[in-house]
């Protein structure tokens, strides 16, 4: 009886060893030529201001405009301008937060069973993130643009790295540093 279970665990164990397969290696990774170019984005579109510009701390619904004769993304809301110089822009990326839509927040307040669900319900929210460092005027920070969709954001920071002369790394745009000046700032 012991001899016949130590024939079938070793059968049974040869057989799963067998059934196992070599692991295939991808040779090459996808680089960013192969990805597929988004459409460009339209010159003018509805977006909200979120912040990081300085002076301006309030959120602000209006639109997002290339203006290319000034060469500068352009924000405007009335009689209010916000502008990013292309050559400032140091990377631009598409960016999507989860958020609870406000009707869920005041629903799942409700301290009843039944609002239990609205705590689960979130939606997606797309923003053009933009990182920027004006020479002229020495002000650096970090922007973003809340947009309608998925298809906008990405066509926008495609578009917006077109114009500002950044270039793909990974999913984000970025500028390069000249050499004269990576050189002065390496050891």
């Amino acid at each position: 009886m012991k001899f016949t279970a130590i024939v079938l665990l070793t059968l049974v164990m040869a057989a799963a060893v067998c059934a196992q397969r070599p692991r295939v290696i991808q040779t090459g990774t996808p680089t960013d030529a192969t990805k597929v170019a988004p459409a460009p984005a339209p010159q003018t579109m509805k977006a909200k201001y979120e912040g990081g510009i300085f002076g301006y701390n309030k959120t602000m619904e209006g639109t997002l405009s290339f203006d290319d004769t000034n060469q500068r993304l352009l924000f405007r809301k009335d009689q209010k301008e916000l502008f990013i110089p292309y050559n400032a822009v140091t990377s631009a990326f598409a960016d999507t937060q989860k958020r609870q839509p406000k009707a869920a927040t005041i629903a799942g307040a409700i301290p009843v069973l039944y609002s239990l669900p609205a705590h689960f319900i979130k939606k997606k929210v797309r923003y053009l993130t933009i990182q920027y460092s004006d020479p002229d005027t020495r002000v650096a920070g970090v922007t973003s643009f809340r947009l309608d969709n998925k298809d906008l954001v990405e066509s926008a920071v495609f578009t917006l790295a077109n114009k500002a002369g950044l270039v793909p790394r990974g999913d984000i745009y970025v500028r390069k540093r000249d050499d004269a000046e990576a050189k002065k700032t390496t050891p």
